[in-house]
């Protein structure tokens, strides 16, 4: 069975040139930041607004934690504030990004949304977080919009006030079986956390699989291990013909996986995973075109890294606006965050477009009216009423769109142009005919 396919292409996102002016930048800290660009007082009720010139935002992941970091999510928005102002700001405005690490806690999550409060912030853009039931809520209170959070929690799918730029794990997993499906696969195993979230998976898994007949596995695997041959082993199974894996675990889980599945050394089972638990740095850490990931399929929210609607990106991660440290282009973070600066900028330019202020309701505001927001590197995002998925759950949920990559040449490459549309698996519906 075949999935509708969209002519979409992305186009690539220029690096706009503008004049540049000298702006002061300081390093950010995890809690009560200074700022990159200047200091300006905290506290109050947000809404939002421009301050001497100023649009404030915020920007959160975890670090220091083990496998759920994402330094790269947080350095990325600091640089992306550099360059921002280097070449003279928002259309003036000088762009104050904040950073903080939330830890992996709920504490580390809750005192995040409220930094970001205190400092009348207009939005909270491409941050990482499973801790969406605690953060939400804050920003609610405050009015303040989050433009592209990661997707790992429920209510950045359900929160009037989230503005998701992917599909998070349930269009990744849906995606997945649905490549499986057309690769000819018998029977799908997935490698997935012992987790609630991990429970969740298996719902839309079995929806992508159901319309083919094929079995479905649930293998669990402990979130931290060293050791993964007993879950290898299981998933593998009697390594029958069309016998196929995909994981669903971190990057970090998934390369010691890897290990076990390469020492077993099935024959017959072929491997896929999806973005977030493979990315190039994986690909490149277990050998590349002679590692176990060779020909391994890869359904990802977006592009390959090496496509040229990263452009900006790579352009920005070249500059010496990084502080000397080091972003993989690659990691879905990193992409989310930057996809997430493209719609803001976006927004931004279409409010001052129609002369109005840039508050954190206007932004909102918008975001909620149905115009669509392309920024080249997913279809259109729209995030009106009429757009919603028919969900309970995951209403904000509106991008069902993937890409299905594979391994060639120690690369990860598109197996297809343009992208897959996966929302009737996210509904529980039938493939289009």
């Amino acid at each position: 069975m075949t999935s509708r396919r969209d002519t979409f292409r992305p186009r690539p996102v220029p690096v706009r040139p503008r004049r540049r002016r000298p702006v002061a930048a300081a390093a950010t800290a995890a809690a009560l930041l200074p700022t990159l660009f200047s200091a300006s007082a905290c506290g109050g009720p947000a809404d939002a607004s421009t301050s001497n010139g100023e649009l404030t935002v915020m920007t959160w992941a975890p670090a220091g934690t083990g496998s759920a970091d994402r330094p790269g999510m947080t350095a990325l928005a600091e640089a992306i504030g550099r360059d921002v102002n280097l070449k003279g700001g928002l259309n003036g405005r000088q762009l104050r990004v904040l950073t903080c690490n939330e830890h992996n806690t709920v504490e580390g999550a809750t005192a995040c949304a409220q930094q970001a409060v205190d400092a009348k912030a207009v939005a909270v853009i491409g941050s990482y977080s499973q801790w969406g039931d605690r953060f939400m809520p804050v920003l609610e209170r405050a009015g303040i919009p989050l433009i592209g959070g990661y997707g790992l929690s429920q209510p950045e799918f359900s929160s009037p006030l989230s503005y998701p730029v992917d599909g998070g794990m349930p269009a990744l997993i849906g995606g997945s079986g649905r490549q499986l499906v057309e690769a000819g696969c018998k029977s799908v195993a997935l490698v997935r956390p012992d987790t609630p979230a991990g429970d969740n998976l298996l719902g839309y898994l079995a929806n992508a699989l159901k319309p083919a007949g094929l079995k479905l596995l649930d293998v669990k695997a402990p979130e931290k291990s060293s050791d993964y041959t007993p879950v290898a082993r299981k998933a593998i199974g009697k390594d029958e013909a069309g016998n196929c894996i995909t994981s669903a675990l971190g990057a970090e889980p998934t390369g010691n996986l890897l290990d076990s599945y390469r020492r077993l050394n099935p024959r017959n089972t072929r491997i896929a995973s999806v973005i977030g638990s493979v990315q190039q740095s994986v690909v490149d850490s277990t050998g590349g075109d002679t590692g176990p990931l060779a020909g391994a399929y890869v359904t990802s929210w977006y592009p390959p890294e090496s496509a040229k609607v990263w452009d900006g990106l790579r352009a920005v991660v070249r500059a010496d606006t990084t502080g000397g440290r080091t972003i993989d282009v690659s990691d879905p973070g990193v992409q989310t965050t930057w996809v997430s600066y493209e719609v803001f900028r976006a927004v931004v330019e279409k409010l001052d477009a129609a002369g109005k202020q840039i508050t954190s309701k206007s932004v909102s505001g918008l975001l909620d009216t149905g115009e669509g927001i392309d920024v080249g590197l997913t279809p259109p995002l729209n995030w009106g009423t009429t757009n919603m998925l028919p969900s309970t759950e995951s209403p904000r949920l509106v991008n069902t769109w993937v890409t299905y990559q594979v391994v060639k040449g120690g690369r990860m490459t598109l197996q297809q142009p343009g992208f897959v549309d996966v929302r009737w698996v996210l509904t529980g519906g039938h493939p289009p005919a």
